[in-house]
């Protein structure tokens, strides 16, 4: 094995432990984040504050058959990404409705809507989206 393959490796070694050590650091600090979440009302997604600044706002919005969330924040960028998928049915104040269908493991940008719009998840299993808010 060459000097460099040997440095290649080590690298490759250095930034791997790094990297679960840094996910085993933060798993407490989100598991306390999630016992933050509100309480879950029949019928309504729960969104969970994963953290917040005064630039972003991360939540984990979590969507049980037939859940519906209304605090969508259509007048802000969103970054969006799907733990686990489903299909969404947005409907907007002026009647129109579109489905939106996320899959495991799909990150969207979500530009701002000009209308708001509430999101109705008529799926079987649960759909989890991780959202990232800028403000």
């Amino acid at each position: 094995m060459t000097s460099g393959q040997q440095s290649t490796r080590f690298l490759a070694g250095t930034l791997i432990a790094t990297f679960v050590l840094a996910v085993m650091a933060a798993t407490p600090a989100i598991g306390q984040e999630k016992a933050k979440a509100a309480k879950a009302e029949k019928g309504k997604a729960i969104t969970t504050l994963v953290v917040e600044n005064e630039k972003v706002r991360v939540q984990e919005v979590r969507f049980r058959p037939g859940d519906v969330n209304e605090a969508v924040p259509s007048s802000s960028m969103r970054v969006v990404h799907a733990l686990k998928g489903g299909t969404l049915v947005r409907t907007y104040a002026d009647g129109k409705t579109d489905k939106v269908e996320w899959k495991t493991g799909q990150t969207r940008i979500n530009p701002p809507s000009a209308q708001a719009y509430t999101a109705k998840y008529n799926g079987k299993k649960e759909l989890v989206l991780y959202v990232v808010v800028l403000k």
